[in-house]
């Protein structure tokens, strides 16, 4: 039998609900009926809103798809505009106050507290300037991911931006790709960086060459299958295709049809296509792929190019960013901001889209490292952009602490996750800038902390990784962390191996600095991921002891169980929801 989920979508779903999400909005909040609540909110993905989790009913986040993370200034403005007018909560965040905007992992933004009144007009404010929501969410096609300068990396294969702009125009709101069995997650990568990340999508076009009627023809490689959610990560697997960037369009629209067709519809769990996958096999797949859903025999895989891969790949000889002042082809220059955890305040974020539009900038990206970069700044005004005092709190050369934190959305405002993250990022990332030493040589080091199992964060592929359990102290329920090492992609690209469970938050940081301090000790040369895979898992566990230190964790309560983990009555008894327009 289909699924609930797979009901709801069959009375309403895709271009269709957003005549019902405006009547919600034209009546108010309390229109939605309480017995539809769960299906109106599964449906309200597709056009890039999830509902914002217990104690906080009537307030939704949006997500903003950024294809390839590229976005004007103006559209920059745009969104900082929106966020000041409308993100506001009836608390601040301690650490970004109120009216914020998060970038994520998957290089869309997002904006929280928006209430059901206010979306036709913020619909209109992003449709003015060239953004869409649809299908930002939903059993669809995501954002599609990529490098945000491609074109303009001066170190780079091809220009993939033309094959991701008309990838997003072919199947953002085609009815035939718009109702999926799950989320589909698509990557097309065309930089020696790697920073498409296609192991860990469905779906991923990696750079390629192959022999061709005696000509060498660039292209990409297809694999299929990846993902890390739900501890169930698979790496995409190499499906034997070879495509160009003419004959692209017809197999990613044979790909996704065959998981339309294919992928479990009974089962949610199972529905993304890493387990199709994992039944199939790589084989099978390609075979039905090409009998059945392309009308021509498609080309066996050409020479990968993967071999130059340093994005999030631990390597001792590359950072793996875009942080930094980097060289165009056209002799400009893009330079890459560290943003920690993501998130900025709506007035930085406009005065940012200012800044750069003021120095000539007609690009701004956004990275899976939720970082931001400010392109096209010309060789003689460098100096003078890199010391516009914003760039002093996102900084272009940040300590390797703040550079390579990442944090997930929590329980400020997530309903599946378990820990608060962003703000104990940010204040984990301090402490250890402020009380650890890094290893000489060590650029920049990623840790990953995700508030739950579905991994927004991307754990699984950080030097260390940070999962969010529950566990008990001094008889107390605290929060906590499993702890994993040596995660990253590449040429090879590797899971994190879980090593510590349930390690009470406020004993991470010690956990940290100690295995810090036996990596110093006993490296030779490597880098961290190097070190770490060189040693089996009874050695991994005794590198080092979780331990309490001067570091002091706030939100060691169940921040789960609170309205909002940041306000003084943060019972649940004591919210002030539902939202009241």
């Amino acid at each position: 039998m289909p699924s609930k989920v797979e009901g709801w979508k069959d009375e309403v779903y895709g271009a269709e609900i957003r005549e019902h999400l405006f009547q919600f909005a034209e009546e108010g909040w309390d229109s939605i009926p309480e017995d539809e609540h769960d299906a109106w909110f599964e449906r309200f993905k597709w056009w890039g809103l999830y509902h914002q989790r217990k104690g906080q009913e009537g307030n939704f986040m949006m997500r903003v798809g950024v294809p390839g993370g590229r976005l004007t200034p103006d559209q920059l403005r745009t969104i900082g505009e929106i966020a000041a007018e409308y993100a506001h909560g009836p608390v601040d965040n301690p650490e970004f106050g109120d009216g914020f905007v998060d970038f994520t992992t998957r290089q869309s933004i997002q904006l929280h507290w928006i209430q059901i009144e206010d979306i036709p007009e913020i619909f209109e404010k992003l449709d003015a300037h060239g953004l869409s929501t649809i299908q930002a969410c939903g059993d669809s096609w995501r954002n599609i991911v990529g490098s945000p300068v491609a074109g303009r990396d001066a170190d780079e294969h091809m220009n993939v931006w033309p094959v991701i702009e008309g990838l997003n125009e072919e199947f953002k709101n085609n009815p035939d790709h718009a109702n999926l069995p799950r989320k589909w997650k698509v990557s097309v990568t065309g930089d020696t960086r790697g920073a498409g990340q296609g192991d860990i999508n469905d779906l991923a076009f990696e750079p390629a060459v192959k022999e061709i009627d005696g000509e060498t023809v660039s292209g990409f490689n297809v694999r299929v299958g990846g993902g890390l959610a739900r501890k169930e990560p698979r790496f995409a697997r190499d499906i034997d295709v070879f495509c160009t960037p003419e004959t692209i369009y017809d197999v990613a629209g044979a790909v996704s049809a065959l998981f339309r067709d294919h992928g479990d519809r009974d089962d949610r769990f199972s529905a993304r296509v890493k387990f199709l996958m994992d039944e199939w096999g790589p084989a099978k797949f390609r075979r039905v792929l090409d009998e059945e859903y392309v009308d021509y025999e498609l080309p066996t895989a050409g020479e990968d190019l993967r071999d130059e891969y340093d994005y999030n790949a631990g390597r001792a000889d590359a950072p793996g960013d875009y942080i930094g002042v980097h060289e165009q082809h056209d002799g400009q220059h893009f330079v890459g901001l560290s943003v920690l955890v993501g998130r900025m305040g709506a007035e930085e974020v406009i005065e940012l889209a200012d800044t750069a539009g003021a120095y000539g900038s007609e690009l701004i990206g956004v990275t899976q490292r939720q970082n931001l970069i400010v392109a096209d700044i010309d060789e003689s005004d460098l100096d003078d952009f890199l010391a516009e005092p914003l760039l002093t709190e996102y900084s272009p050369d940040p300590h390797p602490f703040m550079r390579g934190s990442i944090a997930c959305t929590g329980t400020e405002f997530c309903s599946l996750s378990i820990v608060e993250t962003k703000n104990r990022m940010v204040r984990y990332a301090r402490w250890l800038r402020n009380n650890v030493s890094v290893p000489d040589g060590v650029e920049d080091f990623h840790i990953h902390l995700s508030g739950c199992t579905a991994s927004c964060a991307q754990p699984q592929i950080a030097d260390i990784s940070l999962r969010g359990m529950k566990t008990r102290k001094n008889g107390e329920p605290v929060e906590a962390f499993d702890i994993g090492l040596g995660g990253g992609l590449g040429e090879e690209p590797q899971f994190a191996d879980w090593i510590e469970m349930r390690v009470a938050a406020d004993e991470v940081p010690g956990y940290i600095e100690n295995l810090l301090g036996t990596y110093e000790d006993q490296r030779d040369g490597e880098s961290f991921r190097e070190f770490i895979a060189a040693h089996d898992e009874e050695e991994l566990q005794e590198l080092a002891d979780p331990e309490e230190t001067s570091y002091e964790d706030p939100y060691m309560h169940n921040t789960k169980m609170t309205w909002y983990p940041y306000a003084e009555d943060d019972a649940m008894a004591s919210s002030p929801a539902p939202a009241d327009d």
